[in-house]
């Protein structure tokens, strides 16, 4: 008496648990992206405000040239002395500004760096471009 195999192998390939691994990780990623923060500056683009002007009296005017001198009003600084100069103008106000004004084809590391001192300084910095004479 000869004994047959019942079972047959299926040569298909089932989905269905695939694709609910695929939801999953699709939900997760989505609940997990709204999590995360983005770590950038934060820039205040222009736009309509209904924030009061600031007088071109009260700002501060920060130069930098492209070789990396700073200017504070006219006045040649380095970072550290900018740094402590603006932070002292800051302390006890709250409204406290200042222009950004960078030469063209100043590296973006000198801009960021005082835009980094505006931003622990809690300064609105507002970056200025000039037309370039090409």
């Amino acid at each position: 008496m000869a004994v047959k195999k019942r079972t047959k192998v299926s040569p298909e390939f089932n989905m269905s648990s695939m694709t609910d691994i695929i939801f999953l990780l699709l939900i997760f990623f989505m609940l997990t992206s709204s999590v995360v923060a983005p770590n950038a500056l934060n820039l205040k683009l222009p736009g309509r405000s209904n924030a009061p002007k600031v007088a071109p009296k009260n700002l501060d005017d920060v130069r930098i040239r492209n070789s990396g001198a700073f200017a504070l009003n006219g006045r040649t600084v380095d970072l550290v002395q900018l740094d402590e100069e603006l932070g002292s103008r800051a302390r006890g106000k709250s409204d406290f500004s200042i222009t950004i004004s960078p030469d063209n084809d100043t590296p973006t590391e000198y801009v960021v760096a005082v835009m980094d001192i505006a931003l622990r300084h809690n300064i609105n910095a507002i970056l200025t471009t000039e037309k370039s004479n090409r």
